[in-house]
C-alpha cells in the first residue's frame, strides 16, 4: 500500500503545504514535482499514487500563492514573487532530498505546465547559480512545459504591454487569467472536478505573469538550454492537441535546444490535451514516467506499475525529517 503523508515546509518565514506519497518498501528513487498554474498538488493523485506502486517516492508541496498554501487567505492568491524568489522555493525543497541526505537514492525533478517552464529555468542554470545541485539531480522530467502558449491562448501585445506598465507601479495587484477547461483535458469527470475545486482560483499576479512570460521567452528563444556537462537526463513530454500552451514550441525547443544532452527523450501524446496526467492517456503517461526513472535509478527493467493500487492509507501524526520542520497530518482526498 502506498502512504500519504501531509505536512508544511518552511521556507523565508512562508508555510507552504506539502505531501508525500511513499512506497511502502525502500524507495527505488524520489521525485519532486512542481504543479502548474491555478493548480495543486493534490490533483496529481493518480499517478502519484501509481508511481509510488512502482517504488517511486513522490514529493511535492503547494506552490507560494497556489493551492492549500495560501486557502486561509485569498489576498495571497497568485502571490508568487519574481523569478528569484520561485526558484529559491525550488531549490530549498528539492534540496532536502538529494541524494547524500537519502542514502544515495536517485533524485528526479518534474514540473507540469508552468511548474515545467521552472523546472527547465532550473536545470538550464543559464547563470550558473545552482550548478552543484543540477549536477546531483539524476534526470529531469516535464509535462506539458510553458515554453510558449498555444495559438489560441496568446496575449495580444498591448495586454501585455499595458501589464507590464502597470506591474511597474502595482507588482502584486492580481487579476484572473482562466483557462479553458475544455482545454485540459478529455475526461468530463475530470473537467467537471476542475470546476468544482475551489483551490484552482485561476488568479495570478502581474509580478508572477510577467515571470511566467520571461521564463518562457529564454526557452522559446534558445536562450535557455541544458548544459550536458550538468544535466545528466532529460524527458520532455507534450499532447499533440495541447490547447494550453504549444506543443509545437516544446518539441521546436526539445529538437533544437537540448542536443547537448547525451541522454534524451521526447515523449509525444498522440491526441492528448493539456493535462497527460489527468487525459485519456493517464495510465500511459504514468507508466512511461514510471519506466524512464526506474531506468536511470538503476530498477529491473523498465520498471512495472501497479494497476488498481496506490490510493494511499490515512495515517495521522506522520513526519519527515527536512529541512525546516514537515509535519504530517491527516492525508486529504483529492477531487480527481
Amino acid at each position: 500500500m502506498v502512504k500519504e503523508v501531509e505536512g508544511t515546509f518552511e521556507v523565508d518565514g512562508k508555510s507552504l503545504y506539502t505531501k508525500s506519497w511513499l512506497p511502502d518498501t525502500t524507495p527505488k528513487a524520489n521525485l519532486v514535482f512542481i504543479h502548474g498554474f491555478s493548480d495543486h498538488i493534490n490533483r496529481y493523485q493518480n499517478v502519484f499514487s501509481r508511481l509510488a506502486s512502482a517504488g517511486i517516492a513522490v514529493h511535492g508541496y503547494d506552490q507560494r500563492g497556489w493551492g492549500r498554501s495560501c486557502a486561509s487567505s485569498p489576498k495571497e492568491r497568485g502571490l508568487t514573487g519574481p523569478t528569484s524568489r520561485v526558484l529559491a522555493d525550488m531549490v530549498a525543497f528539492i534540496t532536502q532530498y538529494l541524494p547524500a541526505k537519502h542514502d544515495n537514492t536517485p533524485l528526479f525533478v518534474m514540473g507540469h505546465s508552468m511548474g515545467g517552464g521552472q523546472v527547465l529555468k532550473l536545470a538550464c542554470d543559464v547563470d550558473g547559480a545552482y550548478t552543484d545541485l543540477v549536477k546531483q539531480v539524476r534526470g529531469w522530467l516535464v509535462e506539458a512545459p510553458y515554453i510558449a502558449l498555444a495559438p489560441q491562448e496568446q496575449p495580444s501585445w498591448l495586454k501585455v504591454f499595458s501589464a507590464r506598465m502597470v506591474g511597474k507601479l502595482l507588482p502584486h495587484k492580481q487579476m484572473i487569467a482562466e483557462i479553458r477547461v475544455e482545454s485540459l483535458s478529455h475526461l468530463e469527470e475530470v473537467r467537471k472536478s476542475i470546476r468544482e475545486d475551489e483551490l484552482m482560483h485561476d488568479t495570478g499576479t502581474i509580478e508572477g505573469m510577467s515571470g511566467m512570460l520571461d521564463r518562457s521567452a529564454e526557452l522559446h528563444s534558445g536562450k535557455a538550454r541544458p548544459d550536458g556537462k550538468k544535466v545528466k537526463a532529460l524527458w520532455v513530454s507534450h499532447g499533440t492537441e495541447d490547447k494550453a500552451t504549444s506543443y509545437v514550441a516544446t518539441k521546436r525547443w526539445f529538437e533544437n535546444c537540448t542536443g547537448d544532452v547525451e541522454d534524451r527523450e521526447g515523449r509525444w501524446y498522440e491526441g492528448a490535451y493539456h493535462q497527460l496526467h489527468a487525459d485519456t492517456c493517464w495510465e500511459e503517461f504514468a507508466g512511461d514516467v514510471a519506466g524512464w526513472i526506474l531506468k536511470r535509478a538503476g530498477g529491473e527493467g523498465e520498471g512495472e506499475v501497479v494497476k488498481g493500487e496506490g490510493e494511499g492509507t490515512k495515517e495521522a501524526g506522520e513526519q519527515e525529517v527536512a529541512k525546516g520542520e514537515v509535519v504530517g497530518t491527516q492525508p486529504v482526498e483529492s477531487k480527481l
